[in-house]
C-alpha cells in the first residue's frame, strides 16, 4: 500500500477509536476529487474546538510521534500537530473549530481508493474552500484540477458561500477574484464542444 495511505489509516484509526469526528484533506482528498498527483503527507482536520485541544494532542502524541521539539505547545499557538508515522509519513492534523471546519466534517464521505484503504474525505467543494484559502501556486493547480474533473457536478454556490467569511478573515479578497477566474476558464472547454456539437446539427 501506498505509505501515505498507511500512515492516512493508521491515524484515522486512532481518530475512531476516540470517537473523533474528523475529516482528510489535502493530497489525500485530491487523489479523490482531482488529478491524482504525488503527496508525501497526510492531512486532516480533527474537530477540537476552542479549549479542549489538549484531550485530543495527548492521545495523538502517544500514538505517533512529534516531528518537532514542543510539538504540544506549537499545535495550541498555531493549531496544528506535526507527527509522523513509523514509517516516516508526515501526518500534519488541523485542530478544527472553525463554522466552515465544521460543516465540512459534516459533509465528509468514505471512499475506497483503488488498491488502497477506505478513508473519510472532505466534499469536493470544501476541498476547494481549502485550496483557495490556502492560495499557493500548487493549490490553484489542485483547483483547477478539481473543476475539470468534476465539472457539472459542483455545487459552486456552497463554495462561494463558505469561502467568503475565511477571505474577509484573511483579508484577501483577490482570492475570490481568482476563484471566478478559475471556473471561468474551466467551462471554455465544455461552451467549445457544445458550440461544435450545435453547428454540426444545423
Amino acid at each position: 500500500m501506498n505509505p501515505v495511505f498507511t500512515g492516512a489509516l493508521a491515524l484515522q484509526t486512532v481518530c475512531r477509536q476516540h470517537g473523533w469526528r474528523f475529516c482528510f484533506i489535502g493530497g489525500v482528498a485530491v487523489q479523490r476529487w482531482s488529478e491524482p498527483r504525488f503527496t508525501e503527507d497526510a492531512d486532516l482536520t480533527l474537530l477540537s474546538g476552542f479549549g479542549r485541544e489538549e484531550e485530543f494532542i495527548r492521545p495523538l502524541i502517544e500514538a505517533f510521534r512529534p516531528r518537532i521539539p514542543e510539538a504540544a505547545e506549537f499545535a495550541l499557538r498555531n493549531r496544528v500537530l506535526l507527527l509522523r508515522d513509523p514509517h516516516g509519513t508526515n501526518l500534519d492534523v488541523a485542530l478544527g473549530a472553525l463554522p466552515f471546519e465544521i460543516h465540512a466534517v459534516g459533509r465528509a464521505s468514505e471512499f475506497e481508493f483503488p488498491g488502497g484503504p477506505r478513508l473519510v474525505t472532505c466534499g469536493a467543494e470544501d476541498l476547494l474552500v481549502h485550496k483557495c484559502f490556502a492560495a499557493r501556486q500548487k493549490d490553484w493547480l489542485d483547483v483547477e484540477g478539481i473543476l475539470r474533473r468534476q465539472h457539472g457536478k459542483l455545487d459552486l454556490a456552497l463554495v462561494r458561500r463558505e469561502l467568503k467569511p475565511l477571505v474577509r478573515l484573511k483579508e484577501m479578497p483577490e482570492i475570490l477574484t481568482e476563484f471566478e477566474r478559475k471556473v471561468a476558464a474551466s467551462e471554455r472547454p465544455f461552451r467549445h464542444q457544445q458550440l461544435k456539437g450545435r453547428k454540426r446539427r444545423t
